[in-house]
């Protein structure tokens, strides 16, 4: 073995000594196009990725099933049915998906490999079919450890923002100096403060190389592609697997490990843990059926279309949950509530909320001076905001997540669409806003008596004394 290895080394030598007599050029070293200053539009991407795979885990899946679905605001005026819910969910997360796969597709046009170019035919015929015909869908283990790398490239490049900002500071001090005039006296003072910014710019342009080194700055279109490409691919697996959508999706794993094994987090059979079967399942079926005519995500937008019955078709929502949640500080402090910012909340109020509020306040009367009457309205207020308010601010965090200012940062929250009151009946939150102001109303007054008449009697009280004193 060792005199055939010699040989080999022999016959290479010779053979590149021969092509250096007769001139014939080497072979060019091709350099991969570099991610260059990229680096921080995908340190943006990464982290959601990292927070889909987390959403997917094994607690999270748990806490869908026995607690998100469960919460007494989703119950009372968005659905009782878990088919449904868990419907919503796993259409919120393929939706995530498909729009992180957007981004990973337009850095695949730059790829060298032919396979990474094809990242988003091969990504949706995974998606219409479970075929993976390049391994891409990692195990779980290896999966873990993409997300690891991925949070060490991210740290690194943020490292490396941070040095960019101050080398320009440095650099823009030095010019400064540079070309500032400076009398004798300040002169000498002037050249060591020149000396000093020029070591120190030295210091931080290495520091500076040794980051873009470290972080995504000087990786290949190719490797952070190819990271991302499969990540994404596991990541729907993932999906399909505990939603239970795709009864032959096991089969069609290109892997010698089970289909848990292969994209899921423990030992427990594929089947031990797809909480969603029955009616789901059958539709989720018939979703297949339909994907060779519409498309995987196609299909599965549909399913986030709210009905016309709901706050998002009616486009009102986020606004609700404003008035929800102004409502809700109102109620907390009835006794700092003015004028102005009554009249405030009720310019904010939509036609049918008007009309429905003047019908119950007519039965009300004009005085409020029963305490209580006022203690059972805080009592009721206090419950109907138990089960309002998490949805009205789950809406608020939803939407700044997703705002324009907050998209490259990573997401805070595991709030679903279905935790909100995006999907919430129209006719049913409109009731409970509506009892929510006529409570307001009340023991809005009834703070008010009785601070007047407090003041009635501290003012008779003095009046008394100053007569009996006199």
């Amino acid at each position: 073995m060792g005199i055939e290895t010699w040989l080999i080394k022999v016959k290479k030598s010779i053979s590149h000594g021969f092509d250096s007599v007769h001139g014939v050029p080497p072979k060019p070293v091709v350099k991969k196009l570099k991610i260059g200053v990229l680096a921080f539009e995908i340190a943006g991407i990464m982290p959601k990725v990292n927070h889909l795979w987390q959403m997917l885990s094994d607690k999270n899946m748990t806490r869908l099933r026995n607690e998100s679905i469960c919460l007494e605001g989703v119950r009372r005026i968005v659905s009782t049915d878990d088919v449904f819910l868990l419907s919503l969910a796993c259409a919120e997360m393929v939706e995530n998906v498909k729009a992180v796969s957007k981004s990973v597709s337009r850095f695949s046009k730059r790829c060298e490999d032919s396979n990474l170019q094809c990242f988003e035919t091969l990504f949706d015929g995974f998606a219409n079919t479970g075929r993976d015909p390049h391994n891409w869908i990692l195990s779980w283990k290896e999966m873990e450890a993409k997300n690891k790398k991925m949070e060490r490239y991210v740290i690194a490049t943020a490292a490396l923002h941070r040095e960019i900002d101050e080398l320009t500071v440095i650099e823009n001090s030095l010019k400064k100096y540079l070309q500032c005039d400076s009398n004798k006296k300040d002169h000498a003072m002037k050249l060591q403060k020149i000396v000093d910014l020029q070591q120190k710019l030295q210091w931080q342009k290495q520091e500076v190389k040794h980051l873009k080194d470290k972080s995504l700055w000087n990786r290949s279109y190719d490797t952070v592609t190819s990271l991302l490409a499969k990540s994404i691919f596991t990541i729907l697996a993932r999906i399909k697997l505990v939603f239970n959508i795709g009864y032959t999706y096991p089969l069609s794993l290109p892997r010698s490990l089970s289909a848990s094994a292969a994209v899921y987090p423990s030992d427990q059979t594929s089947d031990s843990f797809s909480f969603v079967s029955g009616p789901l399942a059958k539709s989720v079926k018939h979703q297949e059926n339909n994907n060779l005519s519409h498309g995987f995500f196609q299909t599965n937008s549909t399913i986030l279309k709210p009905s016309s019955t709901t706050l998002g078709a009616a486009a009102l929502a986020l606004h609700y949950a404003n008035l929800i949640i102004v409502t809700e500080k109102m109620i907390r402090s009835p006794q700092l509530v003015g004028v102005d910012a009554r009249d405030e909340i009720y310019s904010m109020l939509p036609s049918s909320i008007r009309s429905s509020l003047r019908r119950r306040l007519k039965g009300i009367g004009f005085t409020a001076s029963d305490p209580v009457l006022a203690a059972e309205w805080r009592g009721a207020l206090g419950k109907i905001l138990g089960w309002l308010s998490p949805l009205a601010h789950n809406m608020m965090k939803w939407q700044s997540e997703r705002s324009f200012e907050h998209q490259n940062l990573m997401p805070k929250t595991g709030v679903l669409l279905l935790q909100t009151l995006f999907f919430a009946d129209q006719q049913k939150t409109e009731a409970a806003i509506t009892e929510l102001l006529v409570g307001l109303n009340y023991i809005w007054r009834f703070e008010r008596e009785m601070n007047a008449k407090a003041l009635l009697n501290c003012t008779n009280f003095k009046n008394h004394v100053q007569q009996k004193t006199s």
